[in-house]
């Protein structure tokens, strides 16, 4: 595995002959022979995503037929948390062309669903796919944990005073990730600022036609349309705005705090040396980087089933093209192969990982010992 063309060539221990993923890719075959089916999506998760669209566009409806500010605020944010979690249902899923068989249905479908989100999928699959789940918590590789000035994410990170407090305002700032992305990382992105730029396959006019034209879809149905409409109502346009932006860090607040703390919970971060490798192989560094999470009691467990699967963090990590509808079953064996080959498979409730979310935050804000 080499990183970006614009980065130093980062490699892993080579996996071909680790017992480990034999014995995984074996047993998750079997599996799948077993059930008689596919690493797709089926019939249930198609429904699922059907569903959510359906009360997106409903809870959509009604935000425009509202005649009141309260009306239309309430049902406008609850329609962009939904598409949140449709995006977190089928998007995610095609992206990593989990939902259908054919690349083509999961390009457009991640283009269709990413609309009301407004995240360019052009970018976000590359910095997603392509850095991130390749090079989990390695620094200057991981896009997710880009140094900033408001988060410290790695022991290696630069401290600056500020941090000392990042456990206390962090869910502001993961709040407002998801405008950040869409009005200021995406545009760094298609100047050519970021290592993204380069892996992209839409260049030139035709890329900067995609993206021109993708934003003004996403303002046209997010903010235009609703002004145009709600106007008459006596809404004016303000209150459009702030109920878009108060969507976006709701849906934002919440998609970072279930999922960005399975690397941060009693994770390891690394630095390549000088030769630029690591002592691992890339199933090794997945047990090392990241956990899955469970809702406890167990009566929560439905919970999961919203999340696509997200929360099984580890589990999604090492089987990122099967669709997440399989991930249950998946963890189970990955809990009894994992000790067999050395390896710490960690399942915790969502209360530990809030904790131990916390206790790495406090910690990354203290200043490097001298």
């Amino acid at each position: 595995m080499t990183a970006s063309s614009q980065l130093p060539p980062l490699r892993f221990r080579p996996a071909r002959d680790s017992a480990f993923r034999r014995e995984l890719r074996e047993r998750a075959d079997a599996y799948l022979a077993a059930a008689s089916t596919h690493r797709f999506a089926d019939w249930r998760i198609h429904l699922k995503a059907v569903a959510l669209t359906g009360l997106a566009v409903v809870l959509y409806v009604l935000a425009l037929r509202a005649g009141t500010t309260f009306g239309f605020v309430a049902s406008y944010v609850a329609c962009v948390v939904t598409a949140m979690v449709l995006a977190m249902n089928s998007l995610h899923d095609g992206a990593h062309s989990a939902m259908f068989r054919r690349g083509p249905l999961n390009r457009l479908l991640t283009r269709l669903v990413s609309l009301p989100v407004g995240v360019d999928m052009d970018f976000w699959t590359i910095r997603h796919v392509q850095f991130h789940h390749t090079y989990a918590n390695v620094e200057g590789y991981d896009l997710d944990t880009e140094p900033n000035p408001f988060l410290r994410q790695t022991p290696y990170q630069r401290w600056s005073p500020q941090y000392r407090y990042q456990y206390l305002y962090w869910p502001m700032i993961a709040a407002l990730s998801l405008p950040y992305l869409n009005w200021y990382g995406d545009w760094l992105d298609r100047f050519g600022k970021t290592p993204v730029a380069a892996h992209s396959q839409l260049q030139g006019w035709r890329g900067w036609a995609m993206f021109l034209g993708w934003k003004l879809g996403h303002v046209a149905l997010v903010l235009a349309l609703p002004i145009w409409v709600v106007q008459g109502h006596g809404i004016g346009w303000a209150t459009v705005l702030g109920a878009y932006l108060l969507g976006q860090m709701i849906a934002s607040c919440v998609l970072v705090a279930l999922i960005l703390g399975t690397h941060w919970a009693e994770v390891d971060f690394f630095q390549p040396g000088e030769d630029g490798t690591l002592p691992h192989d890339w199933y090794q560094h997945t047990f090392y980087t990241t956990c899955d999470w469970t809702p406890k009691p167990r009566a929560l467990r439905w919970l999961g089933y919203w999340l696509g699967g997200l929360n099984l963090h580890l589990t999604h990590h090492l089987f990122p093209t099967w669709n997440h509808r399989h991930y249950p079953a998946l963890a189970r064996i990955i809990a009894e192969l994992a000790p067999r080959h050395g390896l710490t498979y960690r399942e915790i409730g969502y209360l530990q990982l809030h904790a131990s979310q916390q206790q790495f935050l406090k910690a990354m804000g203290q200043p490097p010992a001298l």
